[in-house]
């Protein structure tokens, strides 16, 4: 850990967090696995009353006033439970209150952020559709104004939490004749008549956190639970892509470090040819590697965590969350898999966990954003920043430091 980023505060939490970590019974973990259990309330309801969820956000409405280095701390820890842990505490701690907190009334925190901090409600977030994951504003569920309320049809699948959480953050239609990106309105939809969990996936990983589709018949929604402002989701959806990509990344850490920690254990007891298998460089330089992954893992996370504390341009910020959550999904899943290469035959059983945190992290670049789109906001937004600041001349100009800078007819580009 980096204990020398985190202020006292942050080191508080970050330690709560692992005494929470340590009070988790091991037949819960092996129970989700298994999907005995589909929702761990008890989970989250000792994590409410410990105080634990949303630590950024007010004491007022139930969080400690802390900032997202501290948030990444914690997440790490949770993440050592099992990345499906953090995931379940991800959503409604940081996703849900967050698009309430910064753009909901008073009357909704008071409503839906307190009592999900403490613990006694559950909450999901309802993006993705059947027809498509990525292109969320071709979304076509819709909300038609009915005149005191809005009445939702319409699908979200892969939702965690479909089954177990009370309310549902949902991004419907509300304009259909509008651009795609004006025509979506975001609305908090209580579990009531009309809200069925039609199906259950059995999912490779992540097991045990309700993941469902969801479908909506006729469902009414009062005005009073819009979020924000009518046809103005793309200002939530916006909000959510920091705590979505930057929490999903810094959890991802968290998930990955038992690997390496049991493996670095595996390999200083495990002998072959006389001695232990550590003091082959086949196998050290391989824990070596993914030590130095896990490290490099967590400046960025950290440093990324700095960049929104500090409020720099959104711009550089999309670029910073998108690159961290790219960066530190695929060096976490380079982690386990080196955990289980030094471990053998032995790291592909369950007789360690390693080869359930190796299913498990398969979804680490897959949702909350694929790592391909990703990818395609970096390069948006590089090359935005690359010709904002070319004409400024910060340095010098490094294309003429070459011996035949100028020679003629060489240069050309079309």
């Amino acid at each position: 850990m980096f204990d020398f980023l985190l202020s006292k505060k942050a080191i508080k939490i970050r330690d709560e967090a692992r005494e929470f970590v340590k009070w988790v019974p091991k037949q819960m973990i092996i129970d989700m696995d298994a999907d005995k259990i589909q929702f761990p309330k008890e989970f989250l309801a000792e994590a409410g009353k410990r105080n634990l969820m949303g630590c950024r956000y007010p004491e007022k409405w139930g969080g400690r006033n802390l900032d997202w280095v501290a948030t990444a701390a914690v997440m790490e820890e949770i993440g050592t439970l099992g990345y499906i842990f953090a995931c379940i505490f991800g959503v409604g701690a940081e996703l849900i209150c967050d698009a309430i907190i910064i753009h909901g009334t008073d009357e909704q925190k008071e409503k839906y952020v307190k009592p999900l901090l403490a613990g006694e409600i559950f909450a999901a977030e309802c993006l993705t559709e059947p027809r498509g994951g990525s292109d969320f504003f071709g979304a076509t569920s819709t909300a038609k104004n009915m005149g005191d309320y809005f009445l939702l049809n319409g699908q979200k699948r892969f939702i965690v939490g479909a089954e177990g959480a009370d309310y549902f953050l949902v991004y419907a239609k509300t304009d259909p004749d509008a651009k795609p990106h004006k025509s979506l309105t975001c609305f908090i939809v209580d579990k009531s008549p009309g809200v069925n969990v039609e199906y259950l996936y059995g999912l490779m990983g992540c097991r045990g956190g309700g993941a469902g589709r969801l479908v909506f018949k006729d469902v009414k929604i009062p005005k009073e639970n819009i979020v924000g402002e009518l046809h103005g989701a793309i200002k939530v959806f916006n909000t959510l892509m920091i705590p979505e990509r930057l929490g999903t990344a810094a959890m991802t850490i968290g998930a990955a470090r038992p690997a390496l920690e049991v493996a670095t254990g595996y390999t200083t007891r495990r002998k072959a040819f006389g001695k232990t298998i550590n003091n082959f460089q086949g196998v050290s330089f391989q824990v070596s590697e993914a030590a130095m992954l896990l490290d490099a893992s967590r400046s960025m996370i950290y440093t990324t965590s700095k960049a929104v504390d500090g409020a720099i341009e959104p711009a550089v910020i999309r670029r910073m969350v998108s690159e961290s959550k790219k960066f530190v999904t695929e060096s976490c899943q380079k982690v386990v898999h080196n955990a289980m290469q030094v471990m053998g035959g032995i790291g592909y059983t369950n007789i360690y966990p390693v080869e359930r945190i190796f299913r498990d992290l398969r979804l680490a670049t897959i949702w909350t954003g694929s790592n391909e789109v990703m990818s395609m906001i970096i390069a948006h937004e590089w090359y935005m920043e690359y010709q904002k600041n070319k004409p400024k001349a910060l340095t010098r100009d490094i294309e003429n430091d070459s011996l035949e800078a100028f020679a003629p007819d060489e240069k050309i580009y079309e």
